[in-house]
């Protein structure tokens, strides 16, 4: 009996422990693309906090349509990045340009030059919420 009591006792500490041993898929780190996380802080908007990341890019590397629950602002650090926000025509930003990406709003970027490029991601999201979602195929 304390045998199986054990067992039970492992078996729920595994499974509560999974989620942060084992990413999903929005936070799985692709191949090609390296994030940084830089700061979070909470804002003196109640439920509602900063964070930033630098996110470097492998020449040719995309990522694919997504979207963030709060505003993203994009400082282009390196490079040359296509943008295509959901709805509009794609533009290509180099060093220097900034990028205003809506809340809820499918984006999704690519390295079209032939060195790396590295953007800072700065984001204004609801706190609790997952910070990326991939957009589901159709």
């Amino acid at each position: 009996m304390k045998t199986y009591k054990n067992i039970v006792v492992k078996a729920v500490l595994f499974l509560s422990l999974m989620p942060f041993f084992i990413p999903n898929e929005a936070n799985a780190q692709q191949t090609g693309i390296k994030r940084t996380d830089l700061q979070r802080h909470d804002l003196s908007v109640p439920g509602h906090e900063a964070i930033q990341v630098r996110v470097d890019f492998e020449p040719g590397v995309s990522f694919g349509m997504h979207s963030h629950p709060g505003e993203e602002i994009i400082n282009v650090l390196e490079g040359s990045l296509e943008y295509t926000i959901e709805g509009g025509e794609p533009i290509v930003l180099k060093a220097g340009d900034v990028l205003f990406v809506p809340a809820g709003k499918n984006h999704a970027a690519r390295n079209v030059g032939k060195e790396a490029a590295a953007e800072l991601a700065t984001y204004i999201v609801k706190k609790g919420k997952p910070l990326l979602v991939l957009k589901k195929p159709l």
